[in-house]
């Protein structure tokens, strides 16, 4: 119904609108027009997210699942316990221990200044820059810091005792050297990070450390950790056990360090072997240091050196062992061959070589014993160039041992091209070669085993806890000289320990042999040789069935090897002998007197600027008595006269006895079978109270 007058109330309407109304329908109103397109707004944005949503979690969730985890998760080294290093009995000499570091989160903690001043206090550490450490961290956002590894035990109760939240204790593991500066050139050490960077630590390196496990640490947004898993577990280190026997060890460092200090050397080494198996019992360096203190930055290493395989030199008179053996192997030389000495002088080639005592003529036993440079260098010259030459190559020397100890030197040992003319009297007394003290403690092992070449070993290695053990370093010794002759050159250095300049060698309750050594240090920058010297002395005990080889070496000092190294064998070797118990083969007496003799040590090894020395007369023969000898009385100046030794050689050890009871000789024998070697020789005089010395072999 209609109302007139009101039609300018209706709103006017579009012609569309009318279309629309004459054909029935009702137009939109705004707001639905609006919620319909909010909706479909609504709809494309959950296309949109729906999308997304596909591409993340199904299309790239690897890759944002590992971006996720490295920002939540983070993989933590285990590092595996260190492997220990033993003696031979077991007993450690160098271990790893549990030990808390420290570390904080730098952005949880409260009071900076504070935390500074704690951390320094308890630690030890410079205030300033633990607080400039953790700024730093805080404004990189940095949620862990270092501040101190392997901390003592007593700044962990100290700083624990504080309860901050905001430090963490973690637990690594601290290498100690229980014995501390005991055998520290062998054993070696490590650096800050557990690597080892000298002695067996360096060269066992890849079977003491293990194999590292790994942790996963799971944190939130803040750096707190959540939860942690052990990914990988560690494997344990192996340990390695030495040869070396602590108490010897002990014996050899200190009765070095004595004759260093007193003797006012530079350097001194000491080995001490098994001359059969080859096994180490003890090697001494002289400085030491102690293996607990780290290596500084920037310190040299070389102080850190096993001397005894690092250290070459020229080795004097001792060399003579090698000159002599090969004389009696390749020449009719023997020890009671008559050697001219020329008076103390010769001239070879034109060079012009000088003796410590004028000898006329020795025999050749006496040679050794005397130490006679002028009959070395005859006996070489007998022997020949080339066969000395391949004599010194067989005893070891210009070649490593291959010890198991790093930075090992080859020593030198000059091709035959290199030589000169004159070079056979050099090396014939010990120059113009160099090596090593292991070198020449493996040369008289070759004399002590019955003429054996045995390669020097220092260690067993144990593999994973649970596996068997194996011999480092062992291999099948090699011939040098025949037997008899090994048995012949016992009995000569024996000679050198009673009568000759090895005097002060003479142990109580065993019989010994050894040879001493003094040789020249060369001045490179002058050019020419120097007074202070090589001392030195290779020995071996008992006699007959060695137990032992030693050998000491003293560099740059005043005195001859007789009166410097010799004692130093003397202690060590009786220590060794009663630690290993071997049996006695002397009675129990008292031993030579001791005091400095300088006729009876002098055995240097003369280059051309040596002082003459006054004349003397000629060394006793083979006939002196040898127990005169044993009870340290002077050296007789002539051949005693006395029985014709008779020839054992070839019978049975019944009939040795039976001939030697008949005429009414002792004898000492060694082995069974058949006489092989005697000493003295057939048809020597025998003097009073002297034995008789037989060699049987089968």
């Amino acid at each position: 119904m209609r109302m007139p007058g009101l039609e300018w109330l209706k709103p006017k309407a579009s012609i569309a609108q009318a279309l629309r109304w004459e054909e029935g329908r009702v137009p939109e109103s705004q707001p639905v027009r609006r919620l319909r397109i909010v909706a479909r707004l609504a709809f494309l944005w959950a296309v949109i997210v729906l999308a997304r949503l596909v591409q993340l979690q199904i299309l790239r969730h690897e890759e944002w699942r590992h971006l996720a985890q490295a920002q939540q998760e983070k993989t933590v080294e285990i590092r595996a316990p260190r492997g220990n290093i033993l003696d031979r009995n077991g007993r450690p000499l160098a271990m790893s221990l549990p030990v808390d570091s420290v570390c904080v989160n730098p952005l949880r903690i409260p009071d900076l200044e504070l935390a500074a001043e704690v951390l320094g206090s308890v630690l030890s550490l410079d205030r300033e820059q633990v607080l400039a450490k953790i700024r730093i961290y805080r404004e990189l956002q940095k949620g862990f810091l270092w501040v101190k590894r392997k901390i003592s035990p007593e700044e962990s109760a100290r700083l624990r005792r504080f309860g901050f939240q905001w430090v963490e204790f973690r637990t690594e593991s601290r290498r100690f050297y229980p014995k501390g500066e005991l055998a520290a050139h062998v054993v070696g050490s490590v650096d800050h990070q557990e690597q080892g960077v000298v002695g067996l630590e360096a060269s066992f390196e890849e079977d003491l450390e293990g194999r590292p496990g790994a942790m996963r640490v799971v944190s939130d947004s803040k750096q707190r950790g959540i939860d942690t898993v052990v990914s990988t577990e560690p494997v344990a280190g192996a340990n390695v056990v030495t040869t070396v026997d602590e108490r010897i060890q002990y014996v050899a460092e200190r009765e070095l360090r004595k004759a260093v200090t007193e003797n006012n050397c530079k350097t001194g080494s000491a080995v001490v072997m098994n001359p059969y198996s080859g096994e180490i019992l003890a090697m001494a360096s002289y400085p030491t240091f102690d293996p607990n203190e780290p290596p500084r930055e920037g310190e040299d290493l070389s102080s850190r050196l096993n001397l005894a395989v690092s250290a070459p030199f020229e080795p004097g008179s001792v060399f003579k062992v090698i000159t002599l053996a090969a004389a009696l192997e390749t020449t009719s030389l023997r020890p009671e061959t008559v050697i001219p000495c020329g008076n103390g002088i010769i001239n070879l080639f034109g060079r012009i070589i000088h003796d410590h005592d004028r000898y006329a003529a020795l025999p050749m036993v006496d040679v050794l014993a005397k130490s006679s440079n002028i009959g070395a260098i005859q006996v070489g010259l007998k022997v020949g160039e080339r066969t000395l030459y391949d004599y010194v190559r067989r005893f070891g020397f210009g070649r490593e041992t291959g010890i198991a100890v790093p930075a090992e030197s080859a020593g030198l040992v000059r091709k035959l091209k290199a030589w000169q003319p004159s070079s056979i009297g050099s090396v014939a007394i010990g120059h113009e070669v160099s090596t090593t003290t292991v070198q020449l403690a493996q040369a008289g092992a070759v004399v002590a085993n019955g003429g054996l070449l045995v390669r020097p070993r220092i260690t067993i290695k144990s593999q994973r806890p649970g596996e068997r053990m194996e011999l480092v370093n062992a291999q099948q010794p090699r011939r040098v000289i025949r037997p008899e002759t090994a048995t012949t050159m016992r009995l000569m250095m024996e000679a050198v320990v009673l009568r000759g300049t090895g005097k002060k060698a003479q142990l109580r309750g065993y019989t010994s042999g050894g040879k001493t050594g003094s040789a020249q240090i060369f001045d490179f920058d002058s050019r020419a040789y120097t007074h202070k010297y090589n001392a030195s002395f290779l020995g071996f005990a008992p006699l007959n069935n060695p137990a032992i080889v030693a050998v000491v070496t003293l560099n740059g000092a005043s005195k001859y090897g007789g009166a410097v190294a010799a004692p130093v064998f003397r202690e060590v070797a009786l220590a060794a002998l009663r630690i290993l118990d071997v049996p006695r083969d002397l009675p129990d007496r008292a031993g030579p007197e001791t005091a400095d003799e300088p006729e009876a040590t002098n055995d240097l090894a003369l280059a051309e600027v040596a002082e003459r020395p006054a004349p003397a007369m000629l060394a006793p023969s083979l006939s002196e008595a040898a127990a005169e000898a044993r009870m340290g009385a002077p050296a007789a100046t002539m051949t005693i006269a006395g029985r014709e030794v008779p020839n054992f050689q070839g019978k049975t050890m019944r009939g040795v006895f039976e001939t030697a009871s008949s005429l009414g000789f002792e004898v000492e024998y060694a082995g069974n079978g058949i006489a092989r070697t005697q000493f003295p020789a057939p048809g020597a005089l025998l003097g009073p109270g002297e034995r008789i010395r037989i060699q049987f072999a089968r």
